[in-house]
């Protein structure tokens, strides 16, 4: 059966691959994508599939019950995926005010739509609701400890993270008091295309492209699981399609790496296959900055669940996935020229611009 999708957030960096993904291989399926356009969603992210009969745009916020309530019902949306969040660390940091308002009251608004509209239809049992999260939830692991599973405890330790966990648990709430079919995933740090420069893998490809310092936060060591997007994106189709209400499911790409290490190896590649750089070796622009408040230490996914329960593996490994991400912004100046702009470097010079020791 077709599917008449509901995507927040599609044009953001998550949820455009999601979008590219699905209309390539449901090209059958209706496809809405909601979006408030805010500083890191680009419309630009969706030029591929503009134009398609089965596509459609909306600019709007969650938020706004109005909005959602009009397209679920003329739409007649049977499948939410919810990907419209504030994400990153730093900015919550600064401005917790936009992740609570965003990341809680916006997917309450969602759940109680949706509700409503899966209620007036008389409770089909193929509808879903898909919210996406975060291992951040989690808090922090040892170097020791086990990977986070899907019954590890929350301990959110930012305010992004903190936003992302009340979310979960109002998606939760709504399966267990009414029976809305919904499911949560909690992935590890994604990377791609169309991730905006602040994130850690685009901020290292753009600054070396143009000569800038590769700021690294503390010593350098803190873990993370790095998941390529189309494999996330490949997850979160077996999920909506076969995952069950109610559930969660972990979703890691098995790619553990220090953070320092995964600057240097993104150098590596630049060097090679960008080899007019205005510092050559790129290494040398690798600068240490103070750490980042809450700083979590390490964060590792246990993916067993969704690959005994529903057959889904990472296929892209971390060397394979960060060649394809610093062609793709090797080749699309186009894309992130514009973004730098006097806004977000406001923001850089706030969040990096301390004393530094040059590497």
């Amino acid at each position: 059966m077709s599917r008449r999708l509901l995507v927040t957030g599609g044009a953001g960096f998550i949820g455009a691959n999601f979008v590219h993904h699905w209309c390539k291989i449901y090209p059958d399926d209706q496809v809405v994508v909601l979006d408030a356009l805010t500083y890191a969603g680009n419309r630009l992210n969706l030029a591929l599939v503009e134009g398609g009969e089965n596509f459609r745009f909306v600019q709007g916020d969650i938020c706004d019950r109005t909005i959602i309530d009009e397209l679920l019902s003329t739409e007649n949306i049977d499948t939410i995926a919810h990907f419209a969040a504030e994400s990153h660390v730093d900015r919550s940091i600064l401005g917790p005010a936009a992740f609570v308002q965003t990341n809680v009251v916006g997917t309450f608004t969602l759940l109680e739509a949706f509700r409503k509209h899966w209620e007036a239809k008389a409770q089909p049992s193929d509808y879903r609701f898909l919210h996406v999260s975060t291992d951040e939830v989690y808090g922090s692991l040892g170097p020791d400890d086990a990977a986070f599973c899907e019954t590890t405890p929350y301990a959110p330790n930012s305010p992004y993270s903190a936003s992302k966990a009340g979310s979960d648990h109002l998606v939760r709430a709504y399966y267990h008091t009414y029976n809305l079919p919904t499911i949560i995933t909690n992935c590890s740090n994604n990377y791609g295309p169309y991730q905006f420069p602040e994130k850690l893998i685009p901020l290292m490809c753009i600054n070396t492209l143009i000569g800038k310092p590769l700021p690294v936060y503390g010593d350098g060591k803190n873990v993370r699981d790095w998941l390529y997007v189309g494999d996330h994106c490949g997850a979160l189709d077996v999920v909506i399609n076969h995952g069950q209400p109610g559930e969660t499911y972990n979703i890691g790409g098995n790619n553990e790496v220090e953070n320092l290490n995964l600057v240097q190896l993104l150098c590596q590649m630049m060097d090679e296959l960008a080899p007019d750089l205005p510092v050559h070796p790129a290494k040398h622009l690798i600068t240490f900055v103070k750490d980042r408040p809450g700083h979590d230490r390490r964060y590792a996914i246990n993916a067993n669940k969704i690959k005994t329960q529903l057959g889904w593996t990472p296929s892209v490994t971390i060397a394979e996935g960060l060649r394809l991400t610093v062609e793709w912004y090797l080749n699309h100046r186009d894309w992130w020229e514009p973004l730098l702009s006097a806004e977000y470097q406001a923001y850089y010079r706030k969040n990096y611009l301390q004393s530094a020791n040059q590497c």
